[in-house]
């Protein structure tokens, strides 16, 4: 399988409409109120009535209520949940939908120990870690502290870039990486250039490691 994409800390429909040109695979919206990239769940929503068919919409929270979730879920039911903080197996998988769980990588955490009770998730996004922040720090982790045996249900996050990317799916083979800090102008505000240029190495790596030729390319 190719590697796909998530262009996370979308808050404007240019951005968005941007990212769909380029062949991304799915948008995130901050649910985060403490976040500089946060947008209001209608807001969300407009955006994501905007999507064309198999871009997904995924509303990422850091321990929220269960009526913030639900809130976001009124606006836009298709959404995608992603956990970034430290909510329990139980909490992300009562809302009935596809979901993803982050850990946050530092030396000394067992990332397959942490995972293993999150094991209903869609898929498990690793990002580095920082004490203030969850996600959207700009700044890349130890990518050795990830087990090859989580590639296949890896999202590989933090501090990607088009200088880097490449390197990191010939080095761990994830299923699909997610930027923000690495394609943005300013916190919240996307460049299309540097969304191509990132589109582009990820596709350039691919054919590289697995096989699959550039989208423009294939038949």
């Amino acid at each position: 399988m190719r590697t796909r994409v998530k262009i996370c800390g979308i808050t404007r429909p240019g951005d968005a409409l941007d990212a769909i040109a380029q062949g991304v695979d799915a948008l995130g919206f901050i649910q985060w109120n403490k976040s500089p990239r946060y947008i209001q769940p209608q807001r969300m929503a407009e955006i994501a009535r905007e999507l064309p068919a198999f871009v997904c919409a995924v509303a990422v929270f850091v321990n929220p209520t269960r009526d913030e979730v639900n809130a976001v879920l009124d606006a836009w039911p298709g959404a995608t949940l992603q956990f970034h903080g430290e909510e329990t197996p139980s909490f992300c998988a009562q809302f009935r939908r596809p979901w993803i769980k982050t850990a946050r990588a530092r030396p000394g955490l067992d990332l397959v120990e942490y995972l293993a009770p999150y094991r209903e998730a869609s898929a498990w996004l690793v990002d580095a870690f920082h004490e203030q922040l969850y996600g959207g720090t700009g700044s890349r982790f130890d990518w050795s502290l990830v087990p090859r045996s989580l590639s296949g249900l890896l999202i590989l996050s933090g501090g990607l870039d088009s200088e880097n990317v490449g390197e990191a799916i010939r080095s761990l083979h994830p299923h699909a990486v997610d930027v923000s800090t690495g394609v943005e102008l300013d916190k919240g505000v996307k460049d299309a250039s540097k969304i191509a240029a990132f589109m582009a190495e990820v596709r350039a790596a691919d054919y590289d490691a697995r096989g699959f030729a550039p989208l423009e390319e294939a038949g």
